[in-house]
């Protein structure tokens, strides 16, 4: 086994390989940017080397710093991670040529694979099913409308490099071809600097499943199950499950069998993952085989109880694997939730910032977090939005659910905008619970988009319970205030109205030993908690249930975060609750004039001049933020008055960038 290694890469997947070397006794090295000295992953390392500036494109993509980091530090071999480097075959060359041990495949294979149409080619070749469509790149918009007419709507756009959503888009139409064709190349060439795009028809409403594999270089090779990845939303995966509900044994030996046949065509060794897609009748189709250890791996660890990272470890070492293909059991079931700084109230559009308040979910055997920020910690512009992954495990798919909707709820992030409550709301969905999934699942649950305050509550009672219960407490200490003016010290009122959204309920609290009894509309709820004013978590027993929910004070009420719902909550006298209904609705400022940012980043275009005249849909500005190009359309008709910002300027949430002449003007 190594006795030193270098992780090429930063943030969760750098701490999850470290705490395997930890466990192997195995030294490790860090590298990191000039803005990451305090990272985690950083902390984590025996030894770290600053390799440069922010920008991944000068520093995590510089191989040359890598290459020398090791050396200099004497690491025998290195991991990639995922993203960055780990694809990239003249990185793994370059390796061979300095005598150190790349953990992953060998660069004939990440060439191979790596590379979507030679990928496709080599698909066919090893009688693998592929999605129809020419496997060569498309030269321009031109040619791509022509090979989408052939193949018929829809189609998609993809990048041949690359991966992770980035240079993909589907098209319906024509315009949808050409306008595609050139944010995909456009964004790809930043990506990975290549903007090759090719074109096959588009799978409508797939399921996205892949294989996981695993070969030694002794010619074994075995694949580990099936995981589900159809909770997607950009072509990212949000959410992930092993096994998937949909697929029946004799399907996941199909799929199994063709994924082992494709890495022995490209010689593969290492681990690997075969993607497809999967229609309603069951027939599957290669998408792509990522070369390098995914994001959703853990599922597939807690299902067969392999410790991925080491495998690589052992094989990269020369040692046949230790089990055969008839050794693997899928024990349980094991559902994976990817907690990102995005903010859904914007259309999921990354957030940065510090995190001011940051605590993770307990592990308890049965919950596992990989992680690699702490509170304090900065979510940089510069990085991928990922902040942890929470995978659970449980015998079942109901009870690995479960898990996870519990460890959400107790999952607290303040400082910058995240998705847990989004998270929470599709891991609760009746489609998701039942398994009735697909990558426009999303799209099809939220025709209108995300809006936490919206998400419909098992039991809306159970919050105001929770909210009463707070309200009496923080009553009863302002009761016992000392120096209050006699005859105007607060008094505990003996009833209440709790305002969730548009519902109204009629409370009653009563402190009493170990917690609260507490009457919502008549019904009795027993809570029974060691909750104290102002802790973030409100743990409690009611009515016999154990429940964990957020909480805080926000303003004259309470805010309540619980599966998925982020409820602004009040509580008030009958006479307080009154005079609200009268109070009039908050009118928010006009901004149809201008073009904000609704994120922070890289403006790298403005497509618009002043005086010159737009419609409605039509592309005004890219922004790019972690790693992503978003395209900014106008919202109606105008005409451009001023241009606020320049292509190359850093914008910030809501900075105007367009003015528009205004109503009538």
């Amino acid at each position: 086994m190594f006795k030193k290694i270098l992780i090429a890469n930063r943030g969760e997947i750098a701490c999850r390989v470290m705490r395997t070397a930890r466990r192997l006794g195995i030294a490790t090295v860090a590298v990191h940017s000039e803005t990451e000295r305090d990272a985690l992953h950083v902390e984590m390392a025996d030894e770290a080397v600053c390799i440069g500036p922010p920008a991944a494109a000068d520093s995590y993509l510089r191989a040359d710093r890598i290459v020398r980091a090791a050396l200099d530090t004497g690491a025998e071999a290195i991991h990639p991670g995922y993203g960055f480097l780990s694809e990239n075959a003249a990185f793994a060359r370059r390796l061979a040529r300095a005598g150190i041990v790349f953990i992953g495949p060998g660069a004939r294979a990440i060439a191979a694979l790596g590379d979507k149409i030679r990928a496709k080619r080599l698909a066919l070749k090893a009688g693998v099913n592929i999605i129809p469509g020419p496997a060569e790149a498309i030269g321009d918009a031109r040619a791509a409308v022509r090979a989408a007419k052939r193949l018929g709507y829809p189609v998609m756009l993809k990048a041949a490099a690359g991966g992770g959503g980035r240079g993909m888009r589907i098209a319906r139409s024509d315009a949808e071809v050409r306008d595609g064709m050139r944010s995909a190349a456009r964004e790809a060439e930043t990506s990975f600097g290549d903007g090759r795009i090719f074109i096959e028809t588009y799978v409508e409403r797939p399921r996205h499943i892949e294989i996981q594999v695993i070969a030694d270089s002794h010619g074994t090779i075995i694949y580990l199950g099936e995981r589900e990845c159809s909770i997607q939303r950009r072509h990212q995966k949000i959410l992930e499950e092993a096994p998937s509900p949909f697929i029946d044994e004799e399907t996941r030996r199909a799929m199994g069998e063709q994924a082992v046949a494709l890495a022995r065509a490209a010689g593969y060794v290492s681990a690997g993952t075969v993607e497809f897609v999967v229609d309603e009748a069951s027939n599957f189709y290669f998408l792509e085989m990522n070369t390098r250890l995914q994001v959703e791996h853990p599922v597939t660890e807690l299902i067969t109880g392999l410790d991925l990272v080491e495998q690589m470890f052992r094989v990269a070492t020369g040692e046949k694997l230790s089990f055969a293909q008839s050794d693997v059991r899928l024990d349980g079931w094991a559902v994976e939730a990817r907690v990102c700084a995005e903010d859904p109230l914007r259309g999921f559009l990354p957030s940065v910032g510090r995190l001011v308040d940051y605590a993770e979910p307990p592990d308890d055997g049965e919950v596992r977090v990989d992680s690699g920020v702490y509170e304090g910690g900065e979510i940089s512009i510069h990085y991928d939005p990922l902040i942890a992954k929470v995978i659970a495990h449980g015998a079942d798919r109901d009870t690995a659910i479960e898990r996870l909707r519990g460890a959400l709820d107790s999952f607290r992030i303040r400082g910058v905008s995240n998705n847990i409550s989004f998270l929470a709301a599709v891991v609760g969905h009746p489609w998701f619970r039942a398994g009735k999934i697909n990558t426009s699942f999303i799209d099809e649950a939220y025709p209108d988009g995300f809006h936490a305050s919206d998400v419909p509550h098992d039991e809306p009672a159970l919050l105001a319970a929770v909210a009463v219960s707070m309200h009496r407490a923080y009553t009863e200490r302002a009761v016992r205030i000392g120096g209050q003016v006699p005859g105007y010290a607060p008094r505990i009122p003996g009833a209440w109205v709790v305002l969730i959204g548009g519902e109204q309920f009629a409370a009653t609290a009563a402190a009493t030993e170990g917690g609260f009894d507490v009457v919502i509309d008549d019904e009795p709820y027993e809570l029974r908690t060691d909750w104290t004013l102002a802790q973030p978590l409100f743990r409690a027993k009611i009515n016999g249930l154990a429940v964990t929910l957020q909480v805080e004070r926000a303003g004259a009420g309470y805010r309540i975060i619980h599966c998925g719902l982020d409820a602004e909550v009040l509580v008030l006298t009958r006479r307080a609750a009154e005079s609200h209904a009268k109070m009039p609705a908050k009118i928010p400022r006009e901004t149809s004039r201008h073009l904000l940012s609704h994120m922070p980043g890289l403006l790298r275009s403005v497509a618009v001049v002043v005086g010159q005249e737009v419609q409605t849909g039509e592309e005004l500005a890219v922004v790019e933020a972690m790693k992503m190009e978003n395209v900014l359309r106008a919202a109606r008709d105008g005409t451009v008055v001023a241009v606020h910002a320049q292509p190359g300027d850093q914008v910030t949430v809501d900075q105007p960038i367009i003015e528009f002449a205004g109503p009538g003007s």
